[in-house]
């Protein structure tokens, strides 16, 4: 007579197909749960719009009701499944996956509450986890370092800038003057701005031979101050990587023991005689 599963058997089980991803169960639900949160982003972007929403409100609150259920239901299973349930409640996605649940249902008891309900986009994040992207956070860690590491850099060039601009929107507004439009010197170094970083609204344009010289030369200006805090990170982000590849270079181990290498230049590991492959 066989025996029923324990209960602990049951939790393991469905903490395989949930947070699991190599077997055939775990996979399956990574692609039905993908394929929920596409859907409920789609929702929430189509209710954006008054005419669809009004059209097909009917439609989009039955699905936005089931999406929501379903992210409840998969909340807390989550939730009885794993053995620390407070580490995933408090963790990044365990938030994530609260606040992209609770605007439905606080639509019942908040007047107004659609402004709320844009945390549902935040289901979108979710994919994250899904696709195993989290693994390229290191790499966004090094890009923030790098910013750190060049923020006195940036701030000095910015600071400049700023500068540049004052002096430039001043002579703008000296040459041109309010009967073309620059009707002030922070309008004009609005203007100088607007042209410096090559985002041209057209809101205001030099009508005089002088003020369009200047213009252009603001323009071309302008393509090598985009570059150059760039080429501040990137300098940053090159150094920094290096410097975490030296890091691992240095803290190289034995493939066949796990013996921390102490020298360099070692052929062979001093424990297990191991040949050592460089990289």
């Amino acid at each position: 007579m066989t025996e029923k599963p324990s209960r602990k058997d049951w939790k393991s089980k469905l903490h395989e197909v949930i947070y699991g991803t190599h077997t055939p169960a775990g996979k399956m639900f990574d692609i039905v749960l993908l394929v929920v949160i596409l859907y409920s982003v789609i929702i929430v972007m189509l209710e954006s719009d008054s005419r669809f929403d009004e059209k097909f409100h009917g439609f989009l609150n039955i699905s936005e009701w089931i999406v929501t259920i379903l992210f409840t239901i998969e909340y807390i299973l989550r939730i009885i499944c794993i053995k620390s349930p407070r580490k995933y409640v408090f963790s990044f996605f365990g938030i994530i996956d609260f606040l992209s649940t609770i605007p439905k249902y606080l639509s019942l008891f908040i007047m107004g509450s659609q402004y709320v309900a844009a945390f549902r986009a935040l289901r979108l994040l979710r994919v994250f986890r899904i696709l195993k992207l989290v693994r390229f956070i290191g790499e966004s860690n090094n890009l923030v370092r790098a910013l750190r590491a060049s923020r006195t850099k940036i701030l000095v060039f910015v600071f400049f800038v700023l500068i540049v601009s004052v002096l430039l929107g001043t002579i703008m507004y000296l040459v041109e003057g309010p009967e073309h439009g620059f009707n002030s010197i922070p309008h004009s170094v609005y203007w100088t701005i607007v042209t410096l970083t090559t985002v041209g609204y057209g809101d205001i344009s030099p009508q005089t031979g002088l003020g369009q010289f200047i213009a252009t030369f603001i323009m071309i200006v302008g393509y090598g101050i985009i570059a150059v805090p760039t080429g501040i990170v990137s300098a940053e982000y090159a150094s920094s990587n290096r410097k975490n590849k030296d890091s691992k270079k240095k803290d190289k181990s034995c493939a066949e023991c796990g013996t921390v290498i102490l020298k360099e230049d070692a052929h062979y590991c001093r424990v297990c005689g191991f040949r050592l492959i460089e990289d």
